[in-house]
């Protein structure tokens, strides 16, 4: 599972720590979920949708992407 969240955070000049702070929680999750072996729960995408001001489904395409 590949998300846009690495992409976007490099774009806003954030470190893992960084977005993990504002967001939170920790660099660990943070690492987890550009990776893709972790995703987050929705409340939390939600807040990362509302920081960045992309749609959560955008970011995290392949959490959301049920037909395959």
């Amino acid at each position: 599972m590949k998300t846009k969240l690495k992409l976007l955070r490099a774009e806003h000049n954030l470190t893992q720590a960084d977005l993990a702070k504002i967001l939170g929680t920790n660099q660990k999750a943070v690492s987890s979920w550009e990776t893709g072996s972790a995703a987050p729960r929705p409340p939390m995408m939600q807040k990362i949708e509302d920081y960045f001001g992309i749609p959560k489904e955008e970011i995290f395409f392949t959490a959301f992407n049920y037909s395959k």
